[in-house]
């Protein structure tokens, strides 16, 4: 069967609503936005690889969401590390604006750690959650060393962490040279910004560096892509871009919804474009497909039973709380 391998940071979220008397939710965030959408979308004939390391004191919780996804290859566990795993409190001021507040300490992938496990898979996707997934060596050598498509949301690379565990937004250093060690890139309107105020100058620094497919999120409004020249669809087996002589961009509206909890919304866009695209879905369409499935996920809290809920599966309530 088919594998997409996936690289990122599983969380465990305290998320304080916008509501003052509400009571916190607590659940797995992060990573397990991502997984649910790829869980989704993914055809029976396509399996998920997770490439995900988690602190010891939730190694048995992760081990248990892994086996209620669908698309999960049979047996696959996170690589437990001897540190406490990231947590995140995330106080909403705006269905888009937050404050974020990380603790844990999950350490990075090598390359000589990562390289043997890639070699079976198809495809790639790689969220940076905490930011700390991989250094830039290593990314380049994943570049150099991993024939197929490779899926970046650059996300939490344009957040610094203050001593107290608070995120900000900061540009991010040799952008060009991230750039250019995947196929297609995810940034959102925010993370955009910090790299140029112009999306004209962005996109063709992205291009330039060897980018098939750039996608900017922008909340509500939609999605903005900007393609290679000539690149009409990507598959795992085609990763590069097509021929031709015109660059192609487009806004792609999303649906409209009633929004009960936007976090991982951009994962869920993520995986699901992921898994679009490696089957040789059409860009606009996976687009949309992606931007339905995000918009979704917005009416579900947390990310537990969230593969089966994009599906349209019948999802009951659940207890959450601290594992």
């Amino acid at each position: 069967m088919p594998k997409i391998g996936v690289v990122g940071s599983l969380v465990w979220d305290v998320i304080h609503s916008r509501d003052p008397v509400a009571p916190p939710v607590e659940e797995w965030g992060g990573i397990a936005y991502a997984l649910g959408g790829l869980d989704a979308a993914l055809p029976e004939d396509w399996e998920i690889v997770p490439l995900i390391k988690v602190g010891h004191d939730l190694a048995r919780q992760a081990g248990e969401l892994f086996d209620s996804l669908d698309r999960m290859a049979p047996g696959a566990r996170p690589i437990e590390v001897p540190v406490p795993n990231n947590r995140v409190v995330l106080h909403y001021q705006s269905a888009e604006r937050r404050c974020e507040r990380m603790a844990g300490g999950v350490p990075p992938w090598t390359w000589s750690e990562l390289g043997p496990m890639v070699r079976d898979l198809d495809a790639l996707y790689l969220n940076f959650i905490s930011g700390f997934e991989m250094a830039l060596g290593t990314a380049q050598a994943l570049r150099h060393g991993f024939p197929g498509l490779k899926y970046a949301d650059l996300h939490s690379l344009f957040l610094g962490m203050q001593h107290d565990g608070i995120r900000r937004l900061q540009p991010l250093a040799e952008a060009p040279a991230w750039f250019a060690c995947f196929d297609v890139v995810q940034l959102n309107e925010d993370e955009m910004r910090q790299l140029s105020a112009d999306p004209l100058e962005l996109s063709a620094v992205a291009l330039g560096a060897g980018v098939s497919l750039l996608v900017v999120t922008l909340g509500p409004r939609g999605v903005v892509y900007v393609a290679a020249p000539g690149l009409d669809r990507l598959t795992h087996r085609t990763g590069a871009r097509a021929r031709g002589d015109t660059v192609r961009t487009a806004l792609i509206e999303t649906p409209v919804v009633d929004t009960i909890d936007p976090t991982g919304c951009g994962d869920v866009f993520g995986g699901t474009l992921a898994a679009e695209l490696i089957m040789g879905r059409q860009v606009e369409r996976a687009i949309e497909s992606a931007g339905r499935l995000a918009s979704r996920n917005a009416m579900h809290r947390g990310a537990s039973d969230l593969g089966r809920f994009l599906r349209g599966d019948l999802v009951l309530g659940h207890t959450k709380g601290t594992p």
